[in-house]
Order: structure tokens, then C-alpha cells, then sequence
């Protein structure tokens, strides 16, 4: 008998860290397959030029290709359902214009990959340079340089939510408080960069191609289409893959270009991806600036918001997302987990020439809470309260649930209050408060920062019908099929690149049939094994994955219960399923008996019983709209007003993502988000000259924090299960990033607000905190 605890909300160790620790993981890198070509892509050095001409050494001829080889080949078109909406055509390889620093020109083969960098210097582009835009403003200037020619402006979209009297609002308002916002664009960074392999499998008759993908299945559909190649002759497969974040959710130029190669030469061909092609020109994140004003009552009490949410999407939109994805989001959550009644929000997506900008961890929602948690403050400070009592009057009660805000989400459950005092407890607000009344002895600024957010996972049809995309992630589906020994496999569209979803899963499995999870085998990444699934992103996975093993693990359970009491002799409703074995009192017949029957011996099974044991289910949740995770962060700094150097003393989370599958992956979760999101509030950045040359391209220019700066993060929990989902279980794998840079920005101004200095931009650079203590104390003298 198993003696611990293994179904929903056990604390199971994650059963593919074994091979992941042991050096035995396959990831696109360790494939070896026989004749395979490495290829180097000749990438644009400049930012915005027409392509006079390439020209090859003539001993180099066949072993360069360039947008000429692949006439046959359809360009990369995310459209978007929304109002005038400016759709770019993204090459795999550009015939005769870049448009950013790392716009791909040719593809370079050898033997090496070193050989096809040789390849590459060899080759001479002929640029005829025109003028570039690295500028959101300077890019919607009148006279603005064309980055896209047949546009008429350098925007690709604007939207607007608007909810309420905002007239009325300012006339009532008691204190109007105005403030301009700047989040830095920077990269995923995922532990394995991006890759492909591709090759033509003449026994099977089809391309198969490798990617280190969140999407396996989405990519082979886009793939299909672009190539003029039918799906049933296109295999998609995704090894381990180390980390995605976002930046491997999209359809790469990469992966098209890799795919038609290798239909070219007959042969296989591999690209993979080396740091500084990441930091140049993979999907970027963020870059969001916010121009915001709160109006409120004398004690703080929010009555309205306008925000205007501008965001540089790059020279292209990435497929599937559009260019429209990260100022849409961040406006359409800007509210937050905050009662505010009227709300006015604009949401602009600009094009420039800088590396196009895709999904990433919190996608718009850590711009969004970083607009109104520092909003929020400033709130506080202008009506003379504490920040923490002015957020806690505010929000949004436990009675109001289900609740519909201003920006017309449907939130479906939680107490957000008090989720915020708990943050607040273990964070010992009363004592950091007594610890600021006092100097520090090296001389050092003490602050305490909190944010809080709400985050929208197991978004339905309808949800993805109203972004305008051109694919709708409505549904997730899993097989469940027992072997003839009584072993459980599980087949899922989900894709596992850090999450523990072998683990979770295989505990959802036991949840519905007392099958030990080492008896189950989680597959995945296949897209000729798996069922059609979504992928992994949008904090999704457990709860539509988990709900379709959930629905097809029920359905077998009733028919090995129907088979296992016909074999004991016993009622079906005398029977119960634990521990791999059909129980009636003191008898018992295990899953495997009842698998080999099922199997190998029909003429032991009930009357009119089919034989085998496997199932499909699909999975949607009970509501379109999603469920809301949520949570508040409190972190406490020291700031050093010399250097401008900022240390994290202390950091608590406190989070509901209703029911935990298993909590220990859930708070390591929490703490993996919480590292990226102070890159994003102290150290990671990718600032362009006015050339559009990016001026961080090695990790000796592009800052991550590590061990030593990550503090020991303290998690806290809380359980609102859903009403609309399996178990209740709410999406969290986003969480961790999002609140960060809000949390420690307003920490780093609650320890400067004694020299009148408030920061508003990201990262809190050194150099940033200096010029503006400076530029406050030049005002001084």
C-alpha cells in the first residue's frame, strides 16, 4: 500500500528531475542524427537598409542560401481581428529590405557550426542604409521614416476600454494625481536557447521537424500553411526543452527557414541559437512606457483611472500573438485587484527597428501592476496615509465576488484583503516602520514596498475570440491508456519545460483512479503522439491539461470498476479504486489483472464490455472568462543613497492560485518568477543608440541576478478554489514575475521619499538612482 500522500495537494517529488539531475536529458543539442548540417544565419548588421546585393565567394555558392532559393515559401502574417490593425509580413528570409539588427538575410551551411560561421564572414552584404527609428514617439512623429512602406503611420494598432463618467470623476475628485512610467525592454533568457532540426523522413513520408517549442502541435498547423505542406505530412516534435518563459511560444522565421532547408537539400539540417543571437534577436519583452493619472477622494479612496499604455512591438508582429498582445493585456488589467468604478485606458502598439516583441512571463500584466501598484502610492503619499492602508481600502471585498471590473474582467473568486494583510504580517509592517525611525548605521535608506495583482489563466473560447487572434486556445485534450500489465500512459497536448507536469499530471491521474504515480508515464511534445493540444503558456496547463486527464482518468475508472467487481464477483457499487487495485472489503484484484483482461483475456470481461483500457477527453472550462490567481508581494530594501546601490533585506509572497496540485512545485514556482521579475526591476536591459544598434548583446553588457541576488523569498498560501474549473485550481505560472518591479520600486521610493525622489523607470540601475537623487538635490541648491 502506498503509505504518503500523492493526489491533489500533496507535496510529491517531481519524477523528472531524475534525469534532468543525472546528465540524461535530450535536448535539441544532444541529437544526433547522421549527415546533419549545422547552419548559421547571416543576420542584418544594420538596423533599416534596402539589400542592394550579397555577394558569395564563388567557392562558397552552395553552401549559402538566400530569400531567392525559396520563392515557394509564404511569409509569417499574424493578423489580428482588431480595427485597423497593421499586419507585417515577417521572412524567413528577407529578399530586400531589414528592418532590425538581426533581420535574417541568408542561411550559411556546413559541417560545423563553425564552418558555417566562416561561411558567413565571407559573404559581403551591399546596405543601402536608410534613416531608423528606435523611438515610440519619434516613430509616430509626423515625418517619421516608413518602416513598413505601405503603412500609413508607424502604428500598428490602437484600442480603448472605457467605463463610466470620467467628466463626473474629476469634478468630484479631491486630489488628482498624475504620473509617466518606463519599463526597459529585455530578453527571456532561457537556461537552453532556441533550436531546430529538421529532416524528410522517406519511410514515413513526412518533415520532421525538432523545436525547442512551447507549441508543438500550433507550430506544425502555421508550418503547414506557410510550407504549402499537408499536416498528416508534417511531425512536430519538442525534446526537453530547457526553459521557454514566452520567448518559445511564438513561430520563429528560424523554424520556417530550418524546415524549407531541409525539404530543399534532402538532408538534415540543425540551427541553434548562441547567447548573443538570444539577446539580439530573439521575441524581446516589455519596453512599455505609461502615462497615468488617478483621481481620487480626501482619504485616498480611487474613483477613476486614465492610463494610456504605449508599447514598442519591434519591426514585426510575432505569429501567433500579434503585435497587439502586450499593451492590449496590460490596459485590459490595469485595474487590478482594485474596486475603481470608472476607467479610461488606451492601449498603442508601435513599430520601430528594434527585434520584434513577443511573449513573456506576466505578458502585460507586470506593466500593468507596475502602473498601479506605484499609482496607488502615489495616491497615499498625496492624501498624507500609509500606502498599505490606503491599498487595503481600495480593494476589491470577498462579498463582491464573482466581480466585474472596470476593464470588464469577471473575476470569480478570492479575498484579495486579505491576502494583502498576510503579505503585510510576514513582512512585520509595524517593525520595518519602528526600523525607519531610526539610521541605519552604515548609512543606508530603509523601505517597504508592496504590490498586488490579479492574474487571468484558463482563458476559454471566448476569451480568446475577443483578443482577435488567429488561433482560438479555447480547449486542451488528453488520452489516458492502461497497458496490458496494468501500467497508466498519459497522452497531452501540454508541454513540459520546467513545470513538473509529469509530476502534477500523474497526481491528477491518481486523484481519479488510486493508481501510484509511479505507475504513470506523462508523454508529451509530439504532435504525431499526442493528441491536438494548445501548448504550454498563459498559466495553463494544469487547468485545462488537468481537467482532460481528469475527465479521461473518470472514465476509465468507471469501467475498471464495472470489470474489476464482474471479476471479484461483487456490485459495481460495492467497489472502490485505491492503490492500483479494485477493493470490495477484504478482496482485491489488481490494475494489472484488470488491464490483461481488458486486453488479453476479453472472455473474462463483463458481458457486452469492450475490450482495452483507453479513453480521450477534451476539456474546457466551466466559464470563458477564466480564473483569477492573485497574490501580493512586500519586499523590504536598503537603499545606499552614494552609489545608488539597492540591497533586498527581506521578500514575502503571499498567493492564492485556489486549489495547489502540489505545493511544493507551486512555491518553487513562485520563487523561480520572483528572480526574473527583479531582472526586471533592478538589472536586465536592452537599451538601442540611435543607429538601432543594441547596445547589450553579451552577458558582459546584459545584467541577470543570481544567487546572491536573489533573497530567501518566504511563500505563503492560500486556497480559493474556482467554481468553473477541475478541483478549483487556478493558473500560477506567471505569478511570480509580475508583481516585483512594482513591489520594489515602491520600496526603493518609500526609503528615498525623505530627499523627494521617486523612480519610474525600470530596471533601478545604479546610474538611474544617482541622476535622480542628483537632479533632485540640483533643484535643492
Amino acid at each position: 500500500m502506498t503509505d504518503r500522500p500523492q493526489g491533489v495537494g500533496a507535496s510529491v517529488k517531481r519524477r523528472e528531475d531524475r534525469r534532468l539531475l543525472d546528465g540524461k536529458g535530450e535536448y535539441l543539442a544532444d541529437l544526433e542524427i547522421p549527415g546533419t548540417l549545422d547552419v548559421h544565419f547571416l543576420r542584418s548588421a544594420v538596423a533599416h537598409a534596402n539589400i542592394r546585393g550579397i555577394e558569395v565567394p564563388e567557392h562558397r555558392r552552395g553552401s549559402v542560401f538566400t530569400a531567392a532559393d525559396f520563392d515557394w515559401i509564404k511569409p509569417i502574417v499574424a493578423v489580428s481581428a482588431a480595427p485597423n490593425f497593421n499586419k507585417s509580413d515577417y521572412h524567413a528570409l528577407v529578399k530586400d529590405k531589414v528592418r532590425f539588427v538581426g533581420d535574417i538575410m541568408a542561411m550559411c551551411v556546413g559541417k560545423t557550426r563553425a564552418e558555417a560561421e566562416d561561411i558567413a564572414q565571407e559573404c559581403v552584404v551591399d546596405y543601402d542604409e536608410l534613416p531608423c527609428v528606435t523611438d515610440m514617439e519619434a516613430s509616430l512623429a509626423p515625418g517619421a521614416p516608413r518602416i513598413h512602406e505601405h503603412w500609413d503611420s508607424n502604428l500598428y494598432v490602437e484600442s480603448r476600454i472605457e467605463t463610466g463618467d470620467m467628466d463626473s470623476v474629476r469634478k468630484a475628485a479631491a486630489v488628482t494625481v498624475k504620473k509617466k512610467l518606463r519599463m526597459a525592454r529585455h530578453a527571456g533568457v532561457s537556461l537552453e536557447g532556441r533550436g531546430v532540426l529538421a529532416y524528410y523522413d522517406r519511410r514515413m513520408d513526412e518533415l520532421v521537424v525538432y523545436s525547442s517549442t512551447q507549441f508543438p502541435h500550433v507550430i506544425r498547423t502555421i508550418l503547414s500553411q506557410v510550407l504549402g505542406l499537408a499536416e498528416s505530412k508534417l511531425r512536430v516534435i519538442a525534446p526537453d526543452v530547457g526553459g521557454g518563459f514566452g520567448i518559445k511560444n511564438n513561430f520563429n522565421p528560424e523554424e520556417l527557414a530550418i524546415a524549407a532547408l531541409a525539404m530543399k537539400l534532402g538532408r538534415p539540417v540543425r540551427w541553434i541559437e548562441d547567447r548573443r543571437e538570444h539577446l539580439v534577436a530573439s521575441p524581446h519583452a516589455r519596453e512599455h512606457r505609461y502615462d497615468l493619472t488617478a483621481y481620487a477622494d480626501a482619504s485616498g479612496k480611487v474613483l477613476g483611472v486614465e492610463a494610456t499604455v504605449m508599447v514598442d512591438a519591434g519591426a514585426y508582429s510575432v505569429w501567433p500573438w500579434t503585435a497587439g498582445m502586450e499593451a492590449g493585456m496590460s490596459c485590459g488589467i490595469m485595474t487590478g485587484p482594485y474596486d475603481i468604478p470608472v476607467y479610461d485606458g488606451r492601449a498603442i502598439t508601435v513599430c520601430t527597428n528594434k527585434s520584434p516583441l513577443g511573449p513573456y512571463r506576466g505578458v502585460g500584466r507586470t506593466g500593468a501592476c507596475f502602473a498601479i501598484e506605484t499609482l496607488i502610492d502615489a495616491v497615499a503619499r498625496a492624501v498624507n496615509r500609509k500606502p498599505e492602508e490606503v491599498r487595503l481600502e481600495n480593494m476589491i471585498q470577498p462579498s463582491a465576488m464573482p466581480y466585474k471590473s472596470a476593464t470588464h474582467k469577471l473575476y470569480d473568486s478570492g479575498d484579495y484583503p486579505e491576502c494583502a494583510r498576510r503579505a503585510m504580517d510576514g513582512i512585520n509592517v509595524a517593525a520595518v516602520r519602528e526600523r525607519q525611525r531610526s539610521p541605519e548605521t552604515d548609512g543606508r535608506l530603509i523601505g517597504l514596498g508592496v504590490a498586488s495583482y490579479t492574474e487571468q489563466s484558463a482563458h476559454g473560447t471566448a476569451e480568446w475570440v475577443a483578443r482577435g487572434l488567429p488561433v482560438v486556445f479555447g480547449f486542451e485534450p488528453a488520452q489516458a491508456r492502461f497497458t496490458p500489465d496494468g501500467q497508466l500512459i498519459l497522452l497531452v497536448g501540454i508541454q513540459n519545460h520546467g513545470q513538473g507536469l509529469e509530476t502534477t499530471l500523474a497526481q491528477v491521474a491518481h486523484q481519479e483512479l488510486g493508481i501510484p504515480v509511479e505507475c504513470v508515464t506523462v508523454r508529451h511534445g509530439d504532435s504525431s503522439l499526442s493528441p491536438y493540444g494548445m501548448g504550454t503558456f498563459a498559466s495553463r496547463s494544469m487547468t485545462m491539461a488537468g481537467g482532460a486527464v481528469s475527465a479521461a482518468c473518470a472514465t476509465l475508472a468507471e469501467k475498471i470498476r464495472r470489470i474489476g467487481a464482474y471479476m471479484l464477483e461483487v456490485p459495481v457499487e460495492a467497489v472502490a479504486l485505491a492503490d492500483g487495485h479494485v477493493v470490495a472489503g477484504d478482496k482485491r484484484i489488481s490494475f494489472a489483472k484488470v488491464a490483461e483482461a481488458a486486453y488479453l483475456h476479453p472472455e473474462r470481461l463483463p458481458p457486452g464490455e469492450d475490450p482495452a483500457l483507453e479513453t480521450n477527453a477534451v476539456y474546457q472550462p466551466g466559464r470563458s472568462s477564466g480564473a483569477f490567481s492573485y497574490a501580493t508581494h512586500a519586499c523590504v530594501v536598503a537603499v545606499d543613497a552614494g552609489t545608488g546601490m539597492i540591497e533586498i533585506l527581506d521578500y514575502v509572497v503571499c498567493h492564492d492560485c485556489g486549489t495547489m496540485v502540489n505545493p511544493m512545485i507551486v512555491e518553487a514556482q513562485v520563487v523561480g518568477g520572483v528572480a526574473q521579475g527583479l531582472g526586471t526591476a533592478l538589472y536586465e536591459e536592452i537599451p538601442y543608440d540611435e543607429n538601432g544598434q543594441p547596445m547589450a548583446s553579451t552577458f558582459l553588457d546584459y545584467i541577470l541576478p543570481g544567487p546572491t541576488e536573489v533573497p530567501d523569498v518566504k511563500v505563503l498560501h492560500m486556497e480559493t478554489p474556482s467554481p468553473h474549473t477541475r478541483f478549483g485550481i487556478k493558473g500560477m505560472g506567471e505569478g511570480g514575475a509580475i508583481a516585483p518591479p512594482a513591489a520594489v520600486v515602491n520600496a526603493v521610493n518609500d526609503a528615498l521619499r525623505s530627499m523627494g525622489v521617486e523612480m519610474s523607470e525600470t530596471p533601478l540601475t545604479p546610474d538611474r538612482m544617482l541622476a535622480a537623487i542628483a537632479a533632485v538635490q540640483g533643484k535643492g541648491n
